[in-house]
């Protein structure tokens, strides 16, 4: 099969490639796709070198599937450029989820919606994934009515621009500034550009995908926060239910979900840290008690790697997912 990287030599595409040779994608040839400064470099994967082209001469090779890590307005303009000439397109960004002619796709939740006229898909926001990953096997249960949600987000889901400005700050050189403030030894409450109603783009990315990929009737409301940590986003989440609930069959619940893994035991300081979720497929579950403030309510604390789960394992996840139904065409895969 041919897969195209678009994006191939950013922060996502990176851990993409990654990703792919673990899981032993079957790629015969790949595609890795960039600026035109990093034209005719080359890129190492599964023990062959590929030279990086622009993304017009990607399209001329006629990829079977494309997955895009570089940002809304190339995935707006390319996406369909690719799906044209028969390419089925996975796009990491923020363009096509809100589409309600697209799917959004998180795998373990959604994947079976996947049909063989879907050619572009969205991958959702790397925050959205990790909290709905924990929040659907409770929603069948017991029934979401409302969602607060704080998160505390890795600089990774900025980009190297970000990484770049806390190690400067950490060696006290004076570089270029990915956010309008210092990052080391401070948090940001601002994640993504602000919106006329207060909020940032990144919180209302969690309350509408939450509504696109669960349930339309769920309420939610975030704040979103960058915090000078490197491994994962952490999130701090209070669930109010429909119905009331066991802690311990909610506990069963998370521990019985395929991707989840529950860490949840206080007596021996056991919960997920993002030092710990970093370089790890699974979303990390743990500090689950009930809130006593208010009926039918938990509260729980949800961390996941931002670059795997929360963006290149999902759409590899997808990719396999249209292998499995047959839909990208490259014989058995298990």
């Amino acid at each position: 099969m041919k897969v195209a990287i678009v994006g191939a030599t950013g922060m996502v595409g990176s851990v993409m490639l990654k990703v792919l040779a673990e899981q032993n994608f079957p790629i015969t040839e790949l595609i890795p796709v960039a600026s035109e400064k990093s034209v005719g470099n080359t890129i190492s994967f599964g023990g062959n070198n590929y030279s990086i082209v622009n993304l017009a001469k990607a399209v001329e090779m006629k990829p079977d599937l494309a997955i895009f890590s570089a940002g809304g307005e190339t995935s707006l303009e390319w996406a369909p450029k690719f799906a044209k000439v028969g390419c089925r397109v996975i796009d990491n960004s923020s363009a096509w989820r809100m589409d309600p002619t697209k799917k959004l796709v998180i795998p373990e939740i959604n994947g079976d919606q996947l049909t063989a006229d879907d050619f572009i898909i969205a991958n959702p926001n790397c925050s959205t994934i990790q909290l709905l990953m924990a929040l659907a096997p409770l929603h069948k249960a017991y029934t979401i009515k409302r969602v607060v949600v704080s998160t505390y987000q890795s600089i990774t889901g900025t980009g190297v621009k970000a990484v770049e400005q806390m190690n400067n700050e950490r060696k006290g050189i004076n570089g270029e500034m990915a956010y309008p403030y210092p990052i080391d030894q401070n948090c940001l409450p601002h994640c993504d550009s602000f919106l006329e109603n207060g909020y940032t783009k990144e919180e209302m990315k969690l309350t509408n995908e939450t509504k696109k990929i669960l349930d339309n009737g769920i309420n939610v409301t975030a704040t979103a926060v960058r915090v000078p940590v490197v491994g994962g986003h952490s999130e701090a989440v209070n669930v109010e239910f429909e119905n009331d609930f066991d802690l311990g069959e909610v506990r069963k619940l998370l521990h019985e979900t395929p991707g989840v893994t529950l860490q949840d035991s206080p007596a021996t300081n056991t919960y997920p840290m993002p030092k710990y979720a970093a370089d790890k497929d699974d979303v990390f579950v743990g500090r689950i008690r009930r809130d006593e403030s208010q009926e039918n309510t938990l509260n729980m604390w949800i961390v996941a790697d931002n670059l795997r789960k929360g963006a290149a394992t999902n759409a590899v996840q997808i990719g396999k997912v249209l292998i499995q139904k047959g839909i990208l065409k490259v014989g058995t895969f298990s």
